[in-house]
C-alpha cells in the first residue's frame, strides 16, 4: 500500500490529471464496460464529410465532455480553428484561411455526456477513442 502512494506522488502531474479525467463512477462491472464504448454517429452513413482523409490542426490533448440531445444535429468542428471547440463555428468558411476540410454532422441515440475528440485525430469521428495519448499528440500541445 505504502510503494503504491510512494509511486504516485512520483509520477508525473499531466498523469495524474488524466486519470482524474477518465475515472468513471461505475457502480458495476457493468457500467464500466459500457463507459468504454466509443457511441455510434447516427448520420455517420448520411454525409461524405466522414470520407475526408485529413485531420485538422490539433486544438487540445483532451476530449471535451459534452451534454448532448437525442433529437439535435450538432457539427463537429474537423478543421481544428473553431472559437467554439469541440463544436463547429463556421471558421472553416472564412475564403482567406483556405481551409479545405468540412465539420463532421452527427447525431447520438440517447440524451446524455459525450466525450468529444480535441485532437481531432480520432477514428471515430467526433467521438474521442484515445488517439490523444499518442506521443506525437501529445508533445504537440503543450
Amino acid at each position: 500500500m505504502k510503494m503504491s502512494v510512494i509511486l504516485r506522488h512520483k509520477l508525473p502531474t499531466q498523469w495524474l490529471l488524466k486519470q482524474i479525467c477518465y475515472s468513471t463512477s461505475a457502480k458495476s462491472s457493468n457500467d464500466a464496460a459500457s463507459a468504454k464504448t466509443i457511441p455510434k454517429n447516427l448520420l455517420e452513413d448520411k454525409q461524405t464529410a466522414n470520407l475526408q482523409k485529413e485531420n485538422g490542426a490539433i486544438f487540445d490533448k483532451r476530449p471535451f465532455k459534452l451534454h448532448l440531445d437525442k433529437e439535435k444535429t450538432y457539427s463537429w468542428c474537423l478543421c481544428g480553428k473553431s472559437k467554439s471547440q469541440p463544436l463547429c463555428d463556421g471558421t472553416h468558411k472564412n475564403e482567406f484561411l483556405k481551409i479545405k476540410l468540412r465539420p463532421i454532422r452527427f447525431k447520438v441515440e440517447k440524451t446524455g455526456d459525450y466525450w468529444l475528440c480535441n485532437c481531432k485525430h480520432t477514428t471515430h469521428r467526433p467521438f474521442c477513442d484515445g488517439t490523444h495519448k499518442q506521443q506525437h499528440i501529445q508533445d504537440a500541445v503543450k
